[in-house]
């Protein structure tokens, strides 16, 4: 990517860069004066600016994640890797006394059944993740999809490392793009649900349902399968989970027995035919029992939907330890796959007033920050005039 990528994106920006500027009868596209770049992908900053055609660098991870990524130098420095451990950790400026060892970003998933197995070295690879976010200090600036009210600690401590820093999310909870989504899904409730998904959660109490999606990268175990599957059946609550074909080895016996002992209580499909913020939407979704993904993350925080987190990998550790060490909107459940923890979680999370409290003061105050006049409406209005003051510096 960086090296055939890095040509084919060179040739493409010095063409659309150079075009003229079209008349105004004229249908030709105008020139390229800016790019908006996959912050993940440093090459792409360095070509547009060698170039001369400003780059802003978006990253989608959360801020606090982000923060960790530039503090890796340090961590190492203070031998502060990621292990599933409570030592606290001093390396991520603002975070002493919240973080522990098993809050770190991770790059191989600790074995939770393997103990004592050998992993690959994480710190070439948690270097080369740290050189990626360093590098969006070339950019002209930095755009993130989070919201001061969440996050504000953290972007504080980023911006000195860059030129500008906007939060401007949760990106999908605008206003404009709720209603197409709202209206794309009354149009399309035949057509879209394959599964039965709809009339299923229609045919449940409100707040009765456990959602279970674990990303698109999550794999199990098929003994940790049947953790979480004997344990969501003993919590009693119905479930609709979300098993990829390629989630586990084999699962055809363990799910088999834990859906006949769930009867209609359990609904188990391979993907969920709509968006995830659909179905965390619907009146029945009781809590949200997810990886920690920062996307999936927005998403119930703003359905305000209580969430249990069984992260994975990469920012999904630091994600988990915030919701519930600091958010306290659902519960972290990292480095325990257990039936029995499950099934206590679960229930909590379903039963606690102070927990569904928490989740829907944050969704209160996410859809004051994208509404007219909130910070990440006003951070989008302002990151759109700089983007076009950066425009017409490059046309001048």
């Amino acid at each position: 990517m960086r090296t055939a990528g890095s040509a084919a994106y060179r040739a493409l920006l010095l063409t659309e860069s150079s075009r003229s500027r079209p008349d105004s009868l004229d249908d030709a596209p105008p020139p390229v004066t800016c790019v908006v770049v996959d912050g993940v992908m440093p090459f792409a900053i360095t070509v547009a600016e060698e170039i001369g055609v400003p780059a802003l660098a978006f990253r989608t991870e959360s801020a606090f994640a982000f923060l960790a990524y530039l503090s890796v130098p340090r961590l190492l420095e203070l031998g502060e890797t990621p292990v599933p451990s409570d030592e606290q950790v001093r390396g991520v400026p603002g975070m002493e006394g919240l973080l522990r060892r098993r809050d770190l970003p991770r790059v191989v998933p600790t074995k939770q059944d393997d103990v004592g197995a050998e992993e690959a070295d994480p710190v070439p690879v948690l270097l080369t993740i740290a050189d990626t976010a360093a590098h969006c200090r070339n950019s002209r600036a930095l755009i993130l999809n989070t919201a001061a009210s969440m996050e504000g600690p953290a972007i504080a401590r980023i911006a000195p490392h860059m030129r500008d820093v906007f939060a401007v999310g949760p990106l999908h909870a605008r206003v404009a793009t709720n209603t197409i989504a709202l209206e794309k899904h009354e149009d399309d409730d035949e057509d879209d649900d394959d599964y039965g998904c709809k009339a299923w959660l229609d045919g449940q109490d409100d707040r009765s349902v456990v959602y279970v999606n674990l990303g698109s990268l999550t794999v199990l175990s098929s003994e940790q399968l049947a953790e979480f599957l004997h344990g969501l059946v003993a919590a009693g609550y119905a479930f609709l989970f979300v098993l990829r074909p390629d989630m586990v080895a084999s699962s055809s016996a363990v799910l088999q027995e834990a859906v006949e002992a769930a009867g209609e209580r359990a609904l188990v499909v391979e993907w969920v035919p709509r968006d995830v913020h659909y179905v965390l939407r619907h009146r029945a979704v009781g809590c949200f029992l997810m990886h920690g993904g920062w996307n999936s993350m927005l998403e119930a925080a703003v359905e305000g939907v209580p969430v249990v987190c069984w992260p994975f990998f990469a920012d999904q550790p630091v994600v988990s330890r915030f919701v519930a060490a600091v958010w306290k909107t659902g519960l972290d459940m990292k480095d325990v796959c257990d039936r029995a923890v499950v099934e206590r979680m679960v229930r909590e999370a379903m039963e606690s007033p102070e927990i569904r409290a928490s989740a829907q003061a944050m969704a209160r105050q996410l859809r004051l920050d994208v509404a007219a006049g909130g910070s990440s409406s006003s951070e989008l209005q302002r990151l759109v005039g700089f983007i076009n003051e950066l425009s017409a510096v490059h046309i001048c």
